[in-house]
């Protein structure tokens, strides 16, 4: 059983800072990284100029998905590995695209705009009442109407931890006829997310929540079959000696080298993988189900255990938020966020028994 790794961070006793989703915390040795990559940059001319680091980290990033280093390319942010993925699916008119409601702007703001100018169906799948979100996507995608072109998914609701499915729903979507993106933001480092099991067309993640890496920097995986399209810019590294480079590195970003952020996401994502993301659902499920009960003592609503993530929890006020709620849980030293209305509450592997304690009693004193 994983512990708490609070010492492996800077986080002060008084702070329980469960605010994962939004922001990681750096542990100790990711921020060296950072500092060692920072004094190379001071001084480059004894900076290293091979790819040495860039393929450490393309293959930190393959383990994380059950990927091999030829499918992963380097880029941005999530919104440019899904904006990749856009320019590169064939989304014929009259087709359908297939996301769930209220869903985060990188995943579907490209494809919303894509319907809209080629005419296709944009089909949003309500929020169920239950949050069996599993259920509403297999009715969706069983509807008799347009063929499916695309189902824009990702493994849990980021706004509250809802859990959708994806071994169910990926074979769907396929026996449907479409093709499948991942937004893995939320999940990947806690959830079993495996490319060679879910056979995604297209994955995406970023570094700087829960892989505690560095902000601006994303990995997006290309099925083989996907591995011969265009890149969404095209720069020395993804195109050398004019041609394009083999595999998913076609898709690399400009600037990729990066003496600072590369090292830290290497550091962070070395150390999720050595702790296994079994370890680290199970370690962030028993802190997230003891702060469900005190939620729910104090009369606030929580999804069934079966229908959400391990790591993030969403609890809803009768009432909805009250203005203040998070500067004032603020004040007393706990931290979350407000996602559409919902107290979003997102504990990491620093987290431990006494921040859920600590949450708990600064939640019932502003309630």
């Amino acid at each position: 059983m994983l512990g708490s790794q609070r010492h492996l961070f800077d986080i002060p006793r008084d702070v329980a800072y469960l605010d994962a989703a939004a922001y990681s915390a750096l542990p100790t040795v990711v921020r060296e990284a950072g500092r060692e990559g920072v004094q190379a940059k001071v001084h480059p001319w004894a900076m290293a100029r091979d790819e040495a680091m860039v393929e450490r980290v393309r293959a930190a990033a393959a383990r994380m998905v059950g990927a091999t280093p030829d499918d992963i390319a380097l880029v941005g942010a999530v919104s440019h590995a899904i904006a990749t993925a856009a320019r590169n699916l064939e989304l014929p008119a009259g087709h359908r695209i297939l996301r769930i409601a209220d869903e985060f702007p990188s995943l579907a703001l490209v494809f919303d705009r894509l319907a809209a100018e080629r005419g296709l169906v944009l089909d949003v799948v309500a929020r169920p009442a239950n949050g069996d979100w599993t259920s509403a996507l297999l009715a969706a995608i069983a509807r008799p109407g347009p063929p499916l072109a695309l189902a824009a998914l990702t493994p849990l609701h980021w706004s509250d931890g809802a859990l959708i499915d994806l071994d169910r729903v990926v074979p769907a979507v396929r026996a449907a006829g479409g093709a499948v993106v991942i937004d893995a933001t939320q999940a990947v480092g806690v959830l079993d997310l495996d490319v060679r099991r879910l056979q995604p067309d297209f994955l995406a993640f970023p570094t700087y929540k829960w892989v505690l890496g560095p902000y601006s920097l994303a990995f997006l995986y290309a099925a083989p079959a996907r591995q011969h399209g265009l890149p969404v810019e095209e720069n020395g590294s993804n195109r050398p000696a004019g041609g394009f480079a083999p595999g998913a590195r076609r898709y690399d970003r400009g600037e990729r080298n990066d003496p600072i952020g590369l090292p830290m996401a290497a550091a962070g994502m070395e150390l999720v993988a050595g702790w296994g993301a079994a370890a680290v659902a199970a370690r962030l499920r028993g802190l997230t189900d003891t702060l469900a009960e005190a939620a729910r003592g104090l009369g606030l609503d929580v999804l069934p255990r079966e229908r959400r993530a391990p790591h993030i929890l969403g609890l809803r006020l009768p009432g909805g938020m009250r203005p203040g709620l998070i500067e004032a849980l603020a004040a007393r030293g706990a931290y979350a966020s407000d996602r559409l209305g919902v107290l979003r509450v997102s504990p990491h592997v620093w987290a431990d028994e006494e921040d859920v304690t600590h949450f708990a009693e600064a939640l019932r004193a502003v309630i």
